[in-house]
């Protein structure tokens, strides 16, 4: 097993995710069986309890974690599935050392940071690093490890710790390090004292980059002359400073990085060659190569193409990481369509009728958006703040015929407003914002504890069965490839009640067309007379891939394009739609239920916890 481990210094944020991702395709593009983790510094045990502005996305695995938005760039990258066992943080070292301590595992020994902590940090990621998470089902021939944070951070200090000791459990020649750095453009002038700074205090700390990455925010390249100024005093070659600037789209940072000899320097540092590749993985690398060439070109062409407008209507808009898959989803969509993305974002409090005499300008800004939008979005969420915001849209793209996609909160507000406004269902809400209110359309569906929040909800890939009579007219379905059965992950407390569903049917084209195995959960809704209104209680955005967009939002965007591109995509799923979750993890819910109790990655058992 090969490791690549990629730290930052100086800021956090400047594309650590985005490089290492970028990295594993290039590996993947060779042939090789790439699989990474995620280390975050941070106590809390998962990114569960987390509000979105304070980290961002929550981002959802197949076995129900709760992990970092950077996981999500892991699978969309590499096309794997990972498991909760690959996010690794501060709580679940501590836990983990602290049981053992309980259980007498130590024999009577000072449990200390160096070397119980360090070591059970090894032991995790030795472990995580052999699972399966592609669909040749076996184990990995490199792990990229992302260190969260920057060096020097007092919450990071057992992780870089554990990482000196590690190049040495695994030997360097199975151990690379990338250092991403930031060089300031000051007046035009790149500035190299803060990544001689980083690169000194990781030496300090016993490694020694072996590629110096170094982040331009600017459109201007890494000067020759700062790479060389860069390798003098951080005692590397020049061959090893890399230069990342500002590009038009992520997606073309691997091939930036393609261009500056990565792989080769990785395949001399770690004798790359020297693993065995059969014809059908190499041949497998070449194409990936060159589809993600002919989608970057597609995006790189995208001022000559015609722009999609989509508008979302969302309670976090004030932090965009909140709803990152979203945004890939709608950008893999966009992409595939031919199409420009022109995405606008509105708080859902914007659109109330009391923020008109609070604030003015931002309430007939938020309704121009919304008025010119091709499509309306409301993604998922928690809580009351800005759903009656929510409904004035839905309320709009269902009347006036405009595309219209509703993600978790999105889909239960599009319940919630055909019993109001359609079924007459008067001052019908979720009992999560009302719990006296006359109509409890939607409502807590109790599947796990009502007082523990962290872990407790409906969480991981469910299956959804499409009713029979969808075949013949949802374009859902269709995009799904007209199969019967699919599979989304799920983050939720609250459902459609199953009590209102013959009433909120009878009243018109509303459609649930998507249901649990036991036909109880309402799980995907459709009218039939609307070029595309769907809603999923699911996260379809959770599946995305960037050659394999979610059917859910490539329906929509195509539909918000026109109704040519929608009927062209729809025959294409049809024809071509392969669904991004391994077979092993196709299977019923209480299978997945089953697995999720301990790891799953790519369907394959687990226990968690390290051997004893």
């Amino acid at each position: 097993m090969k490791y690549i481990l990629v730290s930052g210094g100086v800021v956090s944020g400047i594309g650590k995710g985005v490089i290492a991702s970028s990295t594993g395709l290039l590996l993947k593009t060779t042939g090789l069986k790439v699989t990474s983790i995620k280390i975050d510094p941070y106590m809390n045990i998962d990114a569960g309890t987390m509000r979105p502005q304070e980290h961002g996305e929550v981002y959802v695995l197949n076995d129900g974690g709760e992990v970092d938005l950077d996981l999500g760039n892991y699978e969309r990258y590499l096309d794997v599935t990972l498991s909760r066992d690959h996010n690794i943080t501060t709580g679940k070292i501590y836990k983990e050392v602290i049981e053992k301590e309980r259980r007498g595992d130590y024999l009577g020994k000072t449990v200390q940071i160096v070397p119980h902590v360090t070591t059970g940090i090894q032991d995790w990621i030795e472990r995580v690093a052999k699972l399966p998470v592609d669909d040749t089902n076996e184990e990995p021939d490199i792990c990229i490890i992302e260190l969260g944070g920057t060096v020097g951070d007092i919450e990071s200090a057992p992780f870089v710790e554990a990482m000196r000791q590690f190049q040495f459990r695994v030997g360097h020649g199975n151990f690379a390090l990338i250092h991403v750095s930031l060089v300031p453009d000051m007046h035009g002038e790149q500035k190299t004292k803060p990544t001689q700074a980083t690169v000194r205090d990781l030496r300090g700390l016993g490694l020694m980059p072996d590629l110096v990455t170094c982040r331009v925010l600017v459109r201007k390249p890494l000067s020759i002359e700062t790479k060389r100024k860069i390798s003098m005093f951080c005692h590397v070659a020049e061959e090893q400073v890399i230069g990342i600037h500002d590009v038009s789209s992520v997606y073309h940072v691997p091939l930036l990085l393609q261009e500056q000899g990565i792989i080769s320097f990785l395949q001399r540092k770690l004798d790359l060659k020297s693993i065995y590749l059969s014809k059908e993985l190499m041949d497998r690398g070449s194409r990936l190569m060159v589809r993600w060439k002919e989608m970057t070109d597609v995006i790189g062409k995208n001022h000559y193409l015609d722009v999609v407008s989509i508008v979302l209507v969302g309670k976090y808009t004030d932090m965009p990481d909140s709803y990152m898959s979203v945004v890939k989803a709608l950008e893999h969509s966009a992409a595939r369509c031919q199409r420009k993305l022109n995405l606008q974002w509105v708080a859902a409090e914007h659109l109330e009728p009391t923020h008109k005499i609070e604030n003015p300008v931002q309430y007939y800004d938020g309704w121009k958006n919304v008025v010119a939008a091709q499509g309306i979005l409301i993604p998922g969420g928690f809580g009351q703040r800005g759903t009656e915001g929510m409904l004035l849209a839905i309320k709009r793209a269902r009347e006036y015929k405009v595309p219209f996609l509703g993600i978790c909160l999105g889909f239960q507000m599009a319940v919630i407003e055909w019993a109001r406004n359609v079924s007459g269902l008067d001052g019908a809400t979720s009992t999560e914002f009302n719990a006296e209110t006359p109509h409890p359309v939607i409502i807590y569906m109790p599947e796990v504890s009502k007082t523990h929040m962290g872990g407790t909800m409906r969480l991981g890939l469910r299956p959804t069965v499409f009713s029979s009579d969808s075949e013949s007219w949802s374009k859902a379905r269709r995009m799904y490839g007209g199969k019967e059965k699919i599979w989304e992950r799920h983050r939720h407390r609250y459902e459609v009640n199953p009590e209102y569903i013959e009433r909120l049917v009878a009243a018109g084209d509303l459609e649930f067309v998507g249901k649990d195995e036991k036909g109880e959960r309402m799980q995907v809704l459709e009218l039939r007379d609307h070029p595309y209104f769907v809603g999923f209680q699911a996260h379809p955005e959770f599946c995305t891939r960037p050659l394999n967009p979610s059917p859910a939002f490539l329906g929509f965007v195509s539909a918000s394009a026109s109704a040519t591109v929608l009927e062209g995509q729809m025959k294409n799923q049809v024809l071509h739609f392969v669904p991004p979750h391994p077979p092993g993890a196709m299977v019923s819910e209480a299978e997945l239920k089953d697995l999720g109790k301990n790891t799953l990655a790519n369907g394959t058992e687990v226990i968690v916890g390290s051997p004893k």
